[in-house]
């Protein structure tokens, strides 16, 4: 009874989260990167292109070209694409249609709107809600959206749903090309980029569509990884016992020692191999002074640390 009821609260959780992170990407796309011609990356940045160029709505650009990426991919790829990646996409169809039908297409950030005046001069005045020229600032306005996406495509993955949209041609892509799929994101969506230079003529406009690529993509990471850095230590030693004493009851940490043999004077040396926290590996690190100055240490970075201890491995 517990478990189930342990898993119907993760389920809220997730669906939870795939509402709110729908949600929010719709704001960061209505109103912070589409009044300022920006597209960076994705079926919605090419639909905010679309729409500057030839007015109809963002979400009915975007929805025209996700249904069949969806259906295109799932024919190519098999059903890689769950229930969650599908319904995220009606969401956030539905979010961007709701904001575009009811705000419009007015920058939440701006610096106001220019009125002349009957002498001739000019005045800073609100930008009216109904639209109308206005001032642009477009450093803030760039970090604005880049953590709103970060915050909302995090949400969206912790949730248990995919991208979709573009990615969905990367993938197809690196199944007959083998360039890796990171890679390929970059160059779909550099390529969605610079649909603005050449639509609009304004250099500034893929450049600040990148930034928001580049802020979003650190967002996403610290969203889903959380604020932890984890760091992991390879020790070559000839102290393996008072390091493991160390680590045990200061650090009350575990470790796995392995043995090996030097290449150079082919004597057999041991290795501790352990994963800890940015401020447990410093503590380690000043100890191993005092325990074995004679130590070869390489530190390296962890992108994701599964298991005990740590974060549970996925179940599915």
């Amino acid at each position: 009874m517990a478990t189930t009821e342990k898993k119907w609260q993760n389920e809220l959780v997730a669906y939870t989260l795939l509402v709110l992170g729908s949600a929010l990407f719709a704001v960061g796309d209505v109103m912070f990167v589409n009044p300022y011609l920006m597209a960076p990356g994705g079926t919605y940045g090419l639909s905010n292109v679309f729409n500057t160029l030839w007015p109809w709505k963002i979400s009915y650009y975007a929805i025209c070209m996700d249904v069949p990426l969806l259906i295109i991919g799932t024919l190519i790829l098999g059903p890689k694409f769950g229930f969650k990646t599908i319904l995220s996409t009606i969401l956030i169809f539905f979010f961007t249609w709701v904001l575009e039908s009811v705000w419009g297409y007015n920058p939440l950030i701006h610096e106001g709107s220019i009125m002349a005046a009957a002498d001739g001069t000019q005045t800073l005045v609100p930008i009216p809600h109904d639209g109308g020229f206005f001032r642009p600032d477009y450093f803030l306005n760039t970090m604005v959206a880049g953590l709103i996406y970060g915050i909302a495509i995090g949400m969206i993955f912790r949730s248990g749903a995919t991208s979709g949209g573009s990615d969905i041609i990367s993938m197809i892509l690196h199944k007959y090309t083998k360039i890796s799929l990171g890679t390929l994101v970059m160059i779909v969506d550099s390529c969605i980029t610079l649909t603005t230079l050449i639509a609009f003529g304004d250099i500034r406009l893929p450049i600040y569509s990148i930034i928001i690529i580049v802020i979003e993509g650190k967002v996403i990471d610290l969203v889903v990884d959380g604020m932890k850095s984890y760091k992991t230590m390879f020790i070559v030693t000839d102290h393996p016992d008072e390091i493991r004493q160390y680590v045990v009851d200061e650090l009350q940490r575990g470790a796995t020692c392995l043995t090996g043999t030097g290449m150079y004077q082919g004597a057999e040396r041991k290795m501790v191999y352990i994963t800890l926290e940015r401020s447990d590996m410093v503590k380690l690190r000043s100890a191993l002074h005092h325990i074995d100055p004679e130590a070869f240490v390489n530190i390296m970075n962890s992108a994701e640390i599964l298991g005990k201890g740590f974060k549970q491995l996925p179940k599915d």
